[in-house]
């Protein structure tokens, strides 16, 4: 006989197709829910994992220290010219720190501000020393070299909030020099790696305004120095009638400047440490691992 009608093989595959489909499907969904389930862990070890993914907060190192350093000037400027024991039109940041209680309050917050500046140099460093070991655009040389001049200019920063200008000039002088000049020193060197990072750890903007900042710290550095020598003998009094008076103001004008441009510096790396996140970490010398975890027999 008759030939057995065919079936239309289409609605079949069709079929067969959509339930692999609705598998496939089905396998994905299943596998992202597993992987997205957190493993079940002992008490200690979440409480380690808690410890570890604790959110990036470098970024409030460099806020900190700027609010910090600038209330610290703002402070003993406010009570050396309350007190009267200096004028206030455009004195040393440092002649604002020179008689008591003042120089207390200066001595204090600039030795916190010094160590807040070498942690934040310190930090700046490591970040730079991760980015390279991915992307080798700095030579690790100049990275520590900048990171040298920094700790040298907190150094210097410390000198001058222990000796003040009226107890021992000289080593005070030091200080200062030691400060503002390895200061601008790493200014520009931190000016340079971010040219040579580009794009990779700051962008165009970060670049153009560090090197602004870099360029009038060094500008004003020069006639900073001269003009303090050329001022004579240090007076916290200043008359303008007296000899080397507009040496004095021109100066302290400029010091005032530099401070700043440190403060205004530290806070383009912001964005920056906001990527990063900084462990420390403790591990056990091997030659002490007996006597630490042996019982020690009386």
């Amino acid at each position: 006989g008759e030939e057995a009608p065919r079936l239309n093989p289409t609605p079949l595959l069709l079929i067969l197709r959509d339930s692999r489909i609705i598998a496939a499907h089905l396998s994905c969904d299943w596998t992202r829910k597993q992987r997205a389930k957190p493993p079940q862990r002992s008490g200690a070890e979440a409480g380690v994992a808690a410890m570890c993914c604790l959110k990036p907060v470098l970024h409030i190192l460099p806020i900190f220290l700027v609010i910090w350093s600038c209330a610290g000037f703002i402070l003993t400027f406010i009570i050396a010219v309350e007190r009267r024991d200096v004028v206030p039109f455009i004195p040393f940041i440092s002649d604002t720190g020179t008689t008591p209680p003042e120089s207390c309050v200066f001595g204090l917050m600039i030795n916190i501000s010094s160590f807040l500046g070498a942690f934040t140099i310190y930090v700046r460093y490591k970040i730079l020393q991760t980015l390279n070991e991915a992307n080798p655009l700095v030579k690790s040389r100049l990275n520590c070299i900048a990171f040298l001049f920094g700790i040298l200019a907190c150094l210097g920063m410390c000198i001058v909030a222990n000796f003040q200008e009226t107890a021992l000039r000289g080593v005070h002088d030091i200080g200062a020099l030691l400060a503002f000049g390895t200061g601008t020193v790493y200014l520009i060197f931190q000016a340079v790696i971010s040219f040579k990072m580009l794009p990779l750890c700051n962008d165009r903007w970060a670049f153009g305004f560090r090197t602004l900042i870099a360029a009038l710290s060094v500008i004003v550095f020069f006639p900073m120095i001269a003009c303090y020598f050329v001022s004579g003998e240090s007076n916290l009094k200043w008359d303008p009638m007296d000899k080397g008076y507009s040496s004095h103001v021109t100066s302290a004008f400029c010091e005032w400047i530099v401070a700043f441009c440190f403060n205004i510096f530290f806070l383009t790396y912001i964005k920056e440490f906001q990527k990063f996140t900084l462990h420390i970490k403790t591990e056990l010398h091997p030659d002490f691992q007996n006597d630490v975890l042996t019982p020690i027999l009386s």
